[in-house]
């Protein structure tokens, strides 16, 4: 993974380079991010440089409170919580059932948003941190094309250290005060435990038999896996030193 600098956009990455079935992720074919409404114009310009498609996973409330349209990019909004972000806090439901959750409720969506990036187009998906959201669709499209799974635990995981620690600080302590006796909320909303994302797949592998496997059951036909394997991996005979904006 290449940790980027955009101005105004915290937690934004490309996930190129993990060993892959074949070859490897192709570098700049997908990234993830926080929100983008921060971005400065200097931001945007350097987003615009390096991505065709942005899916936007956040629902309605979210993006209203907080609209982030890059011109250029075609932006795809798919909204992928049944139900408001806050209700999981009213809930103090934990990563691991808010995972299942959207496995179980959310299928169509995240196909949808697995199909932008299986067209080829430089895709950047995200959702408010790009942590919980942007992390089961990120892990589900590399798993589906046979990406190494520890890298792709390890990008999961490497998104707390990527969050800035004011703002985290800030949220944990309103979290605490809002919902004092809640045993989940600081984690749901700050931390990206390696073990959950680990946990999450074996489950994936039980119940559907592979990533791809779960895919196949929300409607995804072969082709579809075969393209999003081509516009994912690289054979290692390809460059590695595809030239992108810096």
């Amino acid at each position: 993974m290449t940790i980027l600098e955009i101005e105004g956009v915290f937690n934004v990455r490309d996930v190129g380079g993990m060993p892959a079935n074949g070859g490897r992720i192709r570098s700049g074919a997908l990234l993830r991010a926080g929100q983008l409404s921060g971005a400065t114009t200097s931001g945007a310009a350097a987003l615009r440089a390096r991505v065709q498609h942005i899916v936007d996973l956040r629902d309605g409330e979210e993006v209203a409170a907080e609209p982030s349209e890059i011109e250029g990019p075609d932006t795809t909004h798919l909204p992928l919580f049944l139900g408001s972000v806050r209700s999981f806090f009213e809930a103090d439901t934990s990563l691991d059932d808010l995972y299942l959750h959207l496995l179980e409720e959310s299928g169509e969506r995240l196909a949808d948003a697995i199909r932008i990036i299986a067209a080829g187009e430089r895709t950047l998906v995200h959702c408010t941190v790009g942590k919980d959201r942007t992390g089961v669709t990120v892990a589900l499209a590399l798993s589906a094309v046979g990406a190494d799974r520890e890298a792709v635990i390890a990008d999961y995981a490497l998104t707390e250290s990527q969050l800035p620690a004011q703002r985290s600080q800030r949220i944990a302590d309103y979290l605490r005060t809002q919902h004092p006796e809640a045993v989940h909320a600081v984690a749901l909303a700050t931390q990206s435990p390696a073990p959950v994302m680990r946990r999450l797949l074996e489950q994936v592998d039980e119940r559907w038999g592979s990533a791809a496997g779960y895919l196949r059951a929300q409607g995804m036909t072969e082709a579809e896996l075969a393209a999003l394997s081509a516009a994912l991996v690289e054979d290692a005979s390809e460059s590695s030193t595809s030239p992108l904006p810096s």
